[in-house]
């Protein structure tokens, strides 16, 4: 009697591992996986391409997992920080306070305490951060390092979201900066740097490149009149990633080239002066992969939903309602049949007793059976973190670097 091994199609490959073991190892369903390997390409196609002198930082809240910050802590320059809690997972990393900065406009009176006794680098967004930071060195008998955070003169188009320009919380405007300047030394604190960031989410080159530009020359201005340049200055990052269809990556070979323009100038008129990228989606957010089951397939009105054990307490930016102005699908796959011959149009949905609880609208995709995997892509950034996990007490999800 001979027997008939019955094959299963391939699974989706992800860090190497089919997305079924994957599940193997998370112990249970949904999860998030990270791709070290991913990670590490991203870095060094960036190294590359990027002017010596030029040094790069992680933006924690882009993925603030231990695992990643850990394994990130030896391949870029430093971190950027926008919490009490960020700073202690970058310092427990192993970063020195001197290569982490700390932004953010509502720092509480702990916050500061904590980051100043930590020796990072304060980024000051009004004048009663600066205020309070300096008496917090005078009573703990340290020397703050203080930056100040620019809400610049000039807005960019073509941006996924602008953090300055305008009326905005966030940074002092570029107006107040000269009085802000003259308190530091009239309270004998040494100005660290700046720090100015435009926006984020741009796939459009010409308008970072740009926005860079004119970061520079208000550095340069702002910088004219002090006895001495600043450590260093942040000039944010902005690079994209493409989420939906029909977005085109951000050509980062031109941004990079741009910069061997203005980088010299900046050297020369500021010496010693450190000039750091900000990154963080661009660097992780391709990486991750959010995993759900289905657990419930029906139709209603003509309508067939695939129901997931996920959702948008998990994964708030694929829902659409992490700030998108129009709902449109991340990029979704079934992870055990990716190349099912059977397609349906379907909605993927969530758990929740919400309408608003959907992963993917009418999508094309293999006909889904209970107990298949959703795995929706570029997840790698503002996934668990950024979304409201305790909404109706369902599980958490694991997180894995792979």
């Amino acid at each position: 009697m001979s027997l008939t091994l019955i094959r299963r199609p391939p699974g989706l490959q992800f860090g190497g591992v089919d997305v079924r073991q994957l599940a193997d190892r998370a112990g249970h369903t949904p999860f998030f996986a990270y791709d070290r390997s991913a990670i590490d390409a991203r870095i060094r196609e960036l190294r590359r391409l990027l002017p010596s002198g030029m040094h790069l930082h992680y933006s924690i809240k882009a993925n603030p997992m231990p695992a990643v910050v850990h394994y990130l802590a030896g391949r870029v320059d430093g971190f950027d920080v926008a919490s009490a809690q960020e700073m202690a997972i970058a310092l427990d990393a192993g970063t020195t306070p001197a290569a982490i900065g700390f932004a953010g406009p509502g720092k509480s009176h702990d916050d500061l305490r904590r980051a100043v006794a930590s020796g990072v680098n304060v980024h000051v967004e009004s004048e009663t951060q600066l205020r309070l930071v300096t008496a917090l060195g005078w009573e703990l008998g340290v020397q703050p390092s203080v930056a100040i955070r620019v809400n610049p003169d000039f807005q960019v188009g073509q941006s996924g979201m602008r953090m300055g320009g305008g009326a905005a919380p966030f940074g002092v405007d570029v107006g107040q900066v000269p009085a802000l300047l003259r308190e530091l030394e009239a309270r004998e604190v040494a100005l660290a740097g700046f720090h100015i960031f435009w926006g984020s989410q741009c796939l459009h080159a010409a308008t970072v490149i740009e926005a860079q530009r004119q970061s520079v020359e208000l550095v340069l201005r702002l910088a004219s009149g002090l006895t001495g340049p600043p450590r260093f200055v942040n000039l944010g990052g902005g690079f994209g990633i493409p989420y939906f269809a029909g977005e085109t990556p951000l050509d980062v070979k031109a941004v990079c080239e741009a910069m061997h323009d203005w980088l010299p100038r900046l050297g020369e008129r500021l010496p010693g002066i450190v000039p750091i990228l900000e990154l963080g989606r661009y660097l992780v957010g391709e990486a991750g992969i959010y995993v759900c089951r289905v657990i419930d397939q029906k139709v209603s009105r003509g309508k067939t939903f695939v129901i997931t054990d996920g959702g948008l307490h998990h994964h708030l930016a694929a829902s659409g309602n992490f700030g998108q102005v129009l709902r449109r699908n991340f990029p979704v796959v079934i992870g055990n049949r990716p190349d099912g011959v059977t397609r349906e149009r379907c909605h993927v949905v969530g758990c929740l007793c919400t309408p608003l609880d959907r992963l993917a609208d009418d999508i094309e995709l293999p006909e889904a059976h209970i107990g298949d995997f959703v795995v929706v892509r570029q997840s790698g950034a503002y996934g668990r973190s950024a979304s409201p996990l305790h909404f109706l007490s369902h599980p958490e999800p694991v997180e894995m670097l792979v």
